[in-house]
This record gives C-alpha cells, sequence and structure tokens, in this order.
C-alpha cells in the first residue's frame, strides 16, 4: 500500500503545487517574519511534498519536524528531497533523526518522526511551533479530530496552513453518463473511519476547519486550489478514475458492471488526448486574532 501510494503522490505533486494558494501562503509566510528560526510542524508528511513546496516561500531560517504514521513513506522523503535540493543549488546533510538543506541564504533543519495523529493529541507535539501544517490532510479527519487541532494550535499560539481539502466537487470533460454517480459514491466514502479521531468529515471539512478555527478564536482565510488535470496527464487521470471507481464499488458492489463500462469509456477520452478533470480543493489558512511575541 505504501508502495502504490508513494507512486500516486509523487505523480500528483506537480498538480498539486501548481493548484496552492499563493496568496494565501504569502500572507502566512507574512507573519512568521518575526520569528527567527521560523519553528514548523508538518502533520501526515507522506514523501514530503509540503515541505519542499513550502521551504523557499518561508522565512530563510527552519526547523521542521515531519509527522506521519507510515515509516515507509517517510523513509522517502530524504531521497525524493535530495533529487529535489540537488536541482536548485542546496547543500543537503543526513543527520541523526533528519537532513538538513542550506545554500542560497537557506538554512533548514529537518526531524522526522513516525507516529499516529489519533487523538488524544500528544501536546509536546505542538510545544514551540510557529506554523502547523499539512497537505491533503483534513478531508481525512473527524470534526472533533479539526476541534482539536484548533484548540492545540491556539494553546501553542501557531499560525496554521492546510492546503488542498477536497471539497466534493468534480466533473470531466468530456462527460459520461456515470461521472456524477461516481463522484457522489466518492464522496459518501470519504466519511468512512481513516482512524483519525472518528467518521471523517470528508467533503465537509473545509467547513468544519474554518468554523473550528474562527471557534478558537482564529482569524481564518480560504481560497480555492482546484486541481485542473489536462489531456497530457494521461497516468494522473487514470488512477483518479480507478480511485473513484474503486471508491464507489465500496459503497455499491452491484455498480461493477456500470463502473467498469464507465472506467472504459472513460480511458478511451484519455488515449484519443481529449480527457479533461477537475478536482475541487480548498487551501485554508488561520493565525491566532492576537499576535504572539517572537520566539526563537
Amino acid at each position: 500500500m505504501d508502495e502504490a501510494l508513494a507512486h500516486w503522490l509523487g505523480l500528483r505533486e506537480a498538480t498539486d503545487w501548481a493548484s496552492r494558494s499563493d496568496t494565501l501562503t504569502q500572507e502566512v509566510a507574512a507573519r512568521l517574519a518575526v520569528h527567527d528560526p521560523v519553528h514548523v510542524l508538518d502533520l501526515a508528511t507522506g514523501t514530503g511534498s509540503n515541505l519542499r513546496y513550502l521551504i523557499e516561500r518561508l522565512p530563510s531560517r527552519q526547523r521542521w519536524l515531519l509527522v506521519d504514521r507510515s515509516a515507509g513513506l517517510l523513509s522517502l522523503v530524504y531521497s525524493r528531497t535530495t533529487a529535489w535540493a540537488a536541482a536548485r543549488g542546496y547543500t543537503m546533510e543526513y543527520v541523526e533523526g533528519g537532513f538538513t538543506l542550506s545554500g542560497r541564504g537557506l538554512d533548514c533543519i529537518v526531524q522526522t518522526r513516525q507516529m499516529d495523529l489519533d487523538l488524544p493529541f500528544d501536546p509536546l507535539l505542538f510545544t514551540g511551533q510557529h506554523l502547523v501544517t499539512g497537505s491533503a490532510l483534513l478531508d481525512l479527519v473527524s470534526e472533533r479530530w479539526l476541534r482539536a487541532l484548533a484548540q492545540s494550535c491556539m494553546h501553542a499560539g501557531a499560525s496554521v496552513l492546510f492546503a488542498l481539502t477536497y471539497n466534493g466537487h468534480s466533473s470531466f470533460t468530456p462527460p459520461e453518463p456515470e461521472d456524477d454517480l461516481a463522484r457522489d459514491l466518492l464522496n459518501e466514502h470519504q466519511f468512512g473511519d481513516k482512524g483519525l479521531g472518528g467518521e471523517a468529515a470528508g467533503p465537509r471539512a473545509h467547513a468544519h476547519a474554518l468554523a473550528a478555527f474562527a471557534a478558537a478564536g482564529f482569524q481564518v482565510r480560504e481560497a480555492s486550489a482546484d486541481w485542473v488535470v489536462d489531456a497530457s496527464q494521461r497516468e494522473f487521470q487514470g488512477l483518479l478514475t480507478e480511485g473513484l471507481a474503486g471508491a464507489a464499488l465500496e459503497q455499491r458492489p452491484e455498480l461493477l458492471t456500470a463502473m467498469t463500462s464507465w472506467r472504459l469509456r472513460r480511458q478511451i477520452h484519455m488515449d484519443a488526448g481529449r480527457s479533461r478533470a477537475v478536482v475541487g480543493h480548498h487551501d485554508f489558512a488561520a493565525w491566532p486574532e492576537r499576535p504572539t511575541s517572537p520566539k526563537g
């Protein structure tokens, strides 16, 4: 499972980055400028895409803690970041429990930690953090988890930036009659318990996050961050439709014939170079109403 997920995460990384809100990222980064170094907690790190996206957009001195329950995915952070760093001329060195990145004004120490993110949170995880962040996570967690996250971030005085929360919307061009059915069944599937505090918030996660952080005393911001997957991304679209069909069949096994036919017709569009997919996501940022004092 980790191998397949790692491949999917690598395949989608460029689209993830292109979809994210530069405006929200810049607004959060500006608020972190008072901290030297900036301490960042990255939840559900996967293979490190969020680190690689943000590292050049935050103040230059950074201290990261990357957390994921999968040791297999965390083991790939180093190799994937090594290739990324080399392409940009950064120096990367292994240290116990993580690595360093330096060059062109960048001074970054990264530590990784394998741990479960189910409730209750370890309060020490958030202590001293200036930014709590993650990508493609919040639709997998429960409403109770989101409330606990908001309280933990408020207690730490940390700002928040969570990217690419699925919002339940998708469309394909050219359309097929089962497109909406596949999407609606995926949305039902999203509410299943993912081991993060109970029934997942799924497509409602973005709204629940806004409410939870506002109730905890944060200023909140949001931005659209839709995936736009064009005809050149055939493998991406193929795995996307495979995931949709798989989730649909878990909800309605009797639809095997219909979903198989749907996937075949969608594949014909992909092979002909005329298929395009849009998958709805939101980015979410928050910071305490009262600014925190600078911390080292």
